[in-house]
C-alpha cells in the first residue's frame, strides 16, 4: 500500500533504476513556477525560484528588488504606475 501523501500529484514520480536492475519511483517535490509580473505577465529577473523552505533561509534582501512594488511588477510596469500616479496627484 502507497503512502498517503505520495498518491496526489504534489510530488513528482521519477523513475529510478536500481543497481539490481529494478526500476523504482521515488517522490520529489515540484519546483515552483517563475514570479511573473501582475500586469504584464513577463517573468520577475530578481525573484528567486526556490521551495518556500529555501526562500526563507535567503536574506530578505534576496529575495525580492528593493523598490517600490518590488517582486510584483516588473521594472517597466512599475515606471508607468509611479508616472500615472505622479500624474494623477492634484
Amino acid at each position: 500500500m502507497s503512502n498517503a501523501k505520495l498518491k496526489s500529484r504534489t510530488f513528482r514520480r521519477i523513475k529510478v533504476k536500481t543497481p539490481g536492475g529494478k526500476t523504482n519511483t521515488h517522490f520529489r517535490r515540484r519546483k515552483p513556477s517563475k514570479a511573473i509580473c501582475a500586469t504584464c505577465r513577463k517573468t520577475l529577473l530578481g525573484v528567486p525560484q526556490g521551495l518556500p523552505m529555501q526562500v526563507a533561509k535567503l536574506p530578505k534582501t534576496a529575495r525580492r528588488p528593493e523598490r517600490p512594488y518590488g517582486g510584483v511588477l516588473c521594472s517597466a510596469c512599475t515606471r508607468k504606475v509611479l508616472q500615472q500616479r505622479a500624474r494623477a496627484a492634484p
